[in-house]
């Protein structure tokens, strides 16, 4: 258990996880969340190369979408949804 909101993952991490869970790395972005928004990162990802992106994740624990499983060999987006 780890509260990436305290320790930010790290760009290698970021790279790692992306890789194992065979998901494209928007998904990564929290884009629920207040300073993706702020950042307009809606319009700035499509611009961005990988590399920028890993470096942007790793900068912040809040712009990582969360839950995540990770594990060994694969890593899963649990994801959260409040029940309305």
């Amino acid at each position: 258990m780890r509260d990436i909101k305290e320790g930010n993952p790290t760009e290698q991490e970021i790279r790692s996880w992306h890789e194992k869970s065979g998901l494209p790395l928007k998904i990564f972005f929290n884009t629920s969340g207040l300073k993706y928004k702020k950042f307009g990162l809606k319009d700035k990802l499509a611009i961005m190369s990988e590399d920028e992106q890993y470096a942007l994740l790793a900068t912040d624990g809040i712009l990582v979408k969360r839950p995540w499983l990770v594990g060994d060999e694969k890593v899963l987006l649990v994801g959260f949804k409040e029940k309305k």
